[in-house]
C-alpha cells in the first residue's frame, strides 16, 4: 500500500511539473488554494487557507457535526461538564496512532494545550501561538489514565466545547514536536484522514490517505494543495484541468462555470464578515465622528452588487447573521450619506490629514480585496479624505496588519469567518486584546462596557443571556465604529463535474475525508 501511494503522489507530482500537463490524476484530488500555507502546525497558525488543510490532517477532540456548528465526537468519544461549569472530563478514543507512530493517548492532549499555553513548557517556543488566546480560560489540563482527560477552567466558559472544534483545537503529535521543535510546522503528524508527504514551497503540499484512519479510510488515495495566489490564474487552471476544485470563486466567474456542465458550484451561508480595521490610537480614526464618517462615506452596498454581484450582503456590525441566535436585527447598517460623513469631518476638524491603507492582494475570505479596496479609496476621496493605498501578499499582510497598525497605517482591510459569536469580538475589539498582550485588535479599540459584556457573556451558560449581552455589545460596538463594517459573505467553491461527495461547510473548513474523484 506505501509504494501504491507513493506512486499517487508521483504521478501527481509529474501531473503539475509543466503547465501542458494539465489532467489531474484519477483518485488524486488537486485544490487550488489562495495563498501559500504559513505552516502546518494548527496550534500556530490563524488563516483559513491553511485550516483548510489542516482539518484533513488532523482530529480534535470534538468536531463539527456535518453541516452544522453543532458539536460531536471525534478523537474523545464521550465527555461529561461538572454542575459548576468549570471541569470537561474527556474519554478518549482507543488504538488511535499519529502518521508518526505514536500513540495518540491523554498526554498527548495535555501536550499539545500546555504546549501553547504555558510559556515555560519545554516546547513552548516552537510557537509563537497567535490563537491560544481562544484557550485562555484553561486554568489546567490533567491526563488521569491514558484515556481520560480532564480540562479544569478558571471560570465558566460557554464557547469551550465549539472551540475545541476549531483548528486550533487540532491534537499535534508530542514526538512529533520534540523530533521537529520549531520546524514542526513543515514536518506535521496528526491522526487525520490524510498524512502529510511533502511540501515544496510556492508550488505544492502533498497529502497522502492514511489507511488505518480510526473514522475509515478516505476514498481518495492523496490531495495535493497548490498556492495559486492569482485569481485569473487559479481560474484558468480550473477551466484547463489544472485544479479539481477551487474555493473562494471570484464572482464575476460564478455565472460561467454554473453554465457549464462540466462544473459543480456550490454556496454555503456560513459566519463571515468583512470589514475595515481603523487605527483609533492615533492619526484621523481616533476621532468617532471620523470613524463613523467613513462608515458613512463607503456605499457598502456599490459594492455588494456591483463588485460582489450579490454573493454577500451588508454588514450592520461586527457579529455575522448566521449567529441568528446573537444576532441583533434590529440594528440597520450605515446607509451610503455622503453628505453626513463631509459633516462628521467638518465637525471633527479633519484637514484633510492623508490616510494609509493597506490592501491585501488575496487572502482567506477577503473575495476581491484590490477591487474593493480601490472603491473604498474612490469613496474616501469623493468626501475629501486622502487615501494612500499599500498593497501586499497576503502572508505579508498580515504580516504587517496582526501586530497592530500604530506608526504604520490608518485603516486596513480584514475578514474574519469564525465559530462561535465570542471570538471575533473577544479577540478583536476588547481592550486586552491589544497586539502587545497576544490578541488581533489591531486598531486599538477600547469601550470598558464592550470589555465588560463580553465577559460576561463568556459565563453565562444560558443561551438566552447570551445572546442579550452580545445584542448590547454589537450596538455599543456599531456606534463607536472602530471598524468600516462592509459584507458578510456567502462562500462558494466550484470543482469538477466528476468529484463526488464534496460539500462545504459553515465552518468555512474545507473538509475531504469523503470525497472521490473515480476519474
Amino acid at each position: 500500500m506505501k509504494r501504491l501511494l507513493a506512486a499517487a503522489v508521483t504521478v501527481a507530482s509529474l501531473a503539475f511539473a509543466s503547465p501542458s500537463l494539465a489532467q489531474t490524476p484519477p483518485n488524486v484530488l488537486v485544490v487550488g488554494q489562495i495563498a501559500e500555507p504559513k505552516s502546518l502546525d494548527p496550534s500556530a497558525v490563524t488563516a483559513q487557507n491553511d485550516f483548510r488543510i489542516l482539518l484533513n490532517m488532523y482530529d480534535g477532540l470534538v468536531r463539527y457535526k456535518d453541516g452544522t456548528l453543532e458539536v460531536e465526537p471525534a478523537l474523545a468519544e464521550s465527555w461529561t461538564i461538572s454542575d459548576d461549569g468549570l471541569t470537561y472530563t474527556f474519554k478518549l478514543r482507543e488504538g488511535v496512532s499519529f502518521h508518526d507512530g505514536s500513540p495518540f493517548n491523554a498526554e498527548a492532549v495535555k501536550f499539545t494545550f500546555e504546549r501553547m499555553l504555558n510559556e515555560d513548557h519545554p516546547y513552548h517556543d516552537t510557537g509563537p501561538f497567535p490563537l491560544a488566546f481562544y484557550f485562555s480560560s484553561i486554568d489546567t489540563v490533567t491526563a488521569i489514565d491514558d484515556t481520560t482527560v480532564e480540562f479544569k477552567l478558571k471560570e465558566p466558559y460557554a464557547p469551550f466545547l465549539s472551540n475545541l472544534a476549531y483548528a486550533t483545537g487540532l491534537i499535534v503529535s508530542p514526538k512529533g514536536v520534540m523530533d521537529n521543535g520549531a520546524d514542526f510546522g513543515r514536518n506535521p503528524s496528526g491522526t487525520g484522514a490524510f498524512k502529510f508527504a511533502e511540501w515544496e514551497a510556492n508550488s505544492k503540499v502533498v497529502v497522502t490517505r492514511n489507511e488505518d484512519y480510526w473514522d475509515g479510510a478516505a476514498p481518495l488515495e492523496a490531495v495535493i494543495y497548490r498556492p495559486i495566489t492569482d485569481t485569473n490564474t487559479r481560474i484558468a487552471e480550473m477551466l484547463s484541468g489544472g485544479i479539481d476544485v477551487m474555493p473562494e470563486v471570484p464572482p464575476d466567474s460564478l455565472q460561467q462555470f454554473r453554465s457549464d456542465a462540466n462544473y459543480t458550484v456550490y454556496e454555503q451561508v456560513g459566519p463571515h464578515v468583512w470589514f475595515l480595521i481603523l487605527n483609533a490610537k492615533e492619526g484621523p480614526f481616533a476621532n468617532k465622528a471620523v470613524r463613523q464618517a467613513a462608515n458613512y462615506a463607503i456605499n457598502k452596498t456599490a459594492l455588494v452588487d456591483n463588485i460582489l454581484q450579490g454573493t454577500a450582503a451588508v454588514a450592520n456590525g461586527p457579529t455575522p447573521p448566521a449567529f441568528n441566535w446573537a444576532y441583533n436585527e434590529s440594528l440597520e447598517p450605515y446607509p451610503y450619506d455622503p453628505e453626513k460623513a463631509k459633516a462628521l469631518l467638518e465637525e471633527a476638524g479633519y484637514d484633510g490629514e492623508p490616510v494609509t491603507f493597506y490592501v491585501t492582494e488575496g487572502g482567506s475570505g477577503m473575495l476581491d480585496p484590490i477591487a474593493m479596496g480601490t472603491a473604498i479609496q474612490a469613496d474616501l476621496e469623493a468626501v475629501g479624505m486622502d487615501v494612500n493605498i499599500e498593497t501586499y501578499e497576503w502572508n505579508t499582510f498580515l504580516g504587517k496588519v496582526n501586530p497592530g497598525l500604530e506608526g504604520k497605517a490608518d485603516m486596513a482591510e480584514m475578514a474574519w469567518m469564525t465559530n462561535d459569536p465570542d471570538t471575533l469580538p473577544f479577540l478583536a475589539l476588547r481592550s486586552e486584546a491589544f497586539p502587545d498582550k497576544g490578541g488581533f485588535n489591531s486598531g486599538y479599540y477600547s469601550n470598558p462596557e464592550v470589555d465588560e459584556l463580553l465577559n460576561k457573556a463568556r459565563q453565562a451558560t444560558d443561551q438566552g443571556e447570551r445572546a442579550e449581552l452580545y445584542k448590547k455589545m454589537q450596538e455599543i460596538v456599531q456606534e463607536d465604529a472602530p471598524w468600516v463594517f462592509v459584507a458578510n459573505w456567502k462562500q462558494n467553491a466550484v470543482t469538477k463535474a466528476s468529484v463526488e461527495n464534496f460539500k462545504l461547510q459553515p465552518s468555512f473548513f474545507l473538509m475531504l475525508q469523503d470525497v472521490a474523484k473515480p476519474q
